[in-house]
């Protein structure tokens, strides 16, 4: 099911109502400033429009996807920022950007769902990237891992745990070692922090229809935060995560220069 709605990429744009959000940046102000003045396309509010074109680096495209997730809206960024990973190179002018939207092929990202257990109730956030686990203090974690309510190890002990999508895995997964995923290979990945016990525990593969659930051990004294991408729940006891298959955000990315292609070169990239 997974497969058939990611692929094949179609084309979307047929619309010139376009809403412009811009990072606090002076490159994307600068960007901003010559692209919207264009009679090409109308300039509109996020809610009118048919696409959101964002101008800024990969930390405010999730900003954005998860401010204006509601609407539902396709989404095209443009890299104003470092890495750029979810965006698209800059344009050289307005006609140019017209004309890419109009070839731009789009990419569904499902999201991944984290349900924070604490003494003060329960809190529900989507993560686009990933769900990290991690000490809030001097103490190793201490962590149960059940899968699909199965107990898969009894005691994780370390610095905290990685659930990263494929859209993810490049991110804060791949500078922990844990592997790099095929957009679309209908899989997560958990992925350990500076394990000590297991000490030779690399983590796992999950399918992403997996409902994984991080029990924290010790929690009042062993503290731990939970946070999906920039979203952080402090001294959780408990983490449930599973893939939220009923929401889907639309990339927009150039031809060629898509994220499946992204995350396949990132795997042949030299040292």
């Amino acid at each position: 099911t997974q497969a058939k709605t990611l692929f094949p990429y179609t084309t979307l744009f047929r619309s010139k109502n376009l809403s412009f959000i811009i990072a606090p940046t002076p490159t994307a102000q600068s960007l901003a400033g010559l692209l919207m003045i264009s009679p090409l396309y109308n300039t509109t509010s996020p809610e009118e429009a048919d696409v959101l074109v964002v101008l800024g680096g990969d930390g405010f495209m999730l900003r954005t996807l998860h401010t204006y997730q509601s609407f539902k809206k396709a989404v095209y960024g443009i890299n104003c920022g470092t890495v750029g990973f979810l965006m698209n190179t800059q344009p050289h002018d307005p006609a140019h950007l017209l004309q890419r939207l109009e070839n731009a092929i789009v990419t569904p990202l499902h999201p991944l769902k984290m349900t924070a257990h604490t003494a003060d109730g329960l809190f529900t956030h989507h993560a686009i990237n990933e769900v990290s686990l991690l000490r809030e203090t001097h103490q190793a974690v201490k962590i149960r891992i059940l899968i699909n309510n199965v107990e898969r190890l009894p005691l994780f002990v370390g610095d905290g745990l990685i659930i990263a999508t494929p859209a993810g895995s490049t991110a804060y997964n791949l500078s922990a070692q844990g592997p790099i995923l095929p957009l679309g290979c209908s899989l997560v990945a958990l992925t350990p922090l500076s394990a000590f016990r297991p000490r030779r525990w690399r983590g796992a593969l999950l399918p992403q229809s997996a409902k994984i659930s991080l029990e924290v051990l010790e929690a009042d004294r062993r503290y731990v935060s939970a946070t999906a991408d920039d979203q952080t729940i402090s001294k959780v006891n408990k983490v449930d995560v599973c893939q939220d298959l009923g929401l889907y955000y639309r990339l927009l990315f150039d031809p060629g220069h898509n994220l499946e292609e992204r995350i396949l070169n990132e795997q042949f990239m030299n040292i």
